[in-house]
């Protein structure tokens, strides 16, 4: 793992700045606030449409970390079209808290967008196509080790969630867990989810997605107790396995 691994906010949007638009990315800012913009990035490709995001809860830095190794080490190839949100909440990630300077969970809000952030982001998305498989990079304060959630309307693959678990694995222990966050496992470190909201007023971003229509979702949630570089190197080790079967 490369030995610059850290996040400090507000350098990173300067930091993924440069290297996003080094390697043919565009950029546009959906909204302006007190701790920095909330952008989004786009590269064009021939292959299927694929959707990262990061940062909507502020006290979980792995996820835009690892989004900034992932451009430098070239994944983000011609062979795919890529939406790219690396930093949904600003606002947190300048304060190192879960919710908004509103003390709103954005990854609750897309049912109702109260918030601005949210607001302007499903805009956002509401223009594009959607997703051919989205996945969203996350932290668990609770957790020994990894687990993943997975929202699939399309043929079941149990292979490639098993895969991608031996993949990260290398990196961080499988959360051993029978029932994490109130959700029984399908087996360890994966969460087989429907399409519907745990609670019906408080929609994530991914059961907003589901609904759009997106055929496959992937909710990457590493222990936030280990060291940061090792949480890094297991969200790009499963999201690589991941692209892997989507190539």
């Amino acid at each position: 793992m490369n030995e610059r691994v850290s996040f400090r906010w507000p350098g990173y949007l300067d930091e993924f700045a440069i290297e996003a638009e080094r390697q043919g990315f565009s950029s546009e800012v959906l909204l302006e606030t007190v701790h920095g913009p909330l952008m989004v990035w786009e590269k064009a490709g021939k292959g299927p449409l694929v959707y990262i995001s990061s940062g909507i809860h502020g006290d979980e830095p792995a996820g835009p970390a690892a989004l900034l190794e992932m451009l430098r080490s070239g994944i983000f190839s011609d062979h795919h079209h890529w939406l790219v949100c690396p930093a949904l909440n600003p606002s947190g990630l300048a304060l190192g808290r879960r919710e908004n300077l509103h003390g709103i969970d954005l990854n609750r809000d897309y049912l109702n967008r109260v918030s601005s952030e949210v607001a302007s982001h499903e805009a956002w998305l509401a223009r594009h196509l959607v997703p051919d498989v989205f996945v969203s990079l996350h932290e668990d304060w609770e957790t020994d080790g990894f687990y993943f959630y997975e929202i699939n309307l399309m043929a079941d693959h149990p292979g490639r969630a098993r895969d991608l678990l031996h993949a990260v694995s290398e990196h961080v222990a499988i959360e051993a867990s029978c029932e994490i966050d109130g959700h029984e496992v399908r087996e360890p470190g994966w969460i087989y989810h429907g399409a519907e909201a745990d609670l019906p007023n408080e929609w994530p971003e991914a059961i907003y997605l589901a609904k759009r229509g997106c055929p496959v979702s992937f909710t990457f949630e590493t222990p936030s107790k280990e060291c940061l570089e090792k949480r890094v190197a297991a969200h790009i080790s499963g999201f690589r396995r991941l692209m892997a079967y989507l190539s």
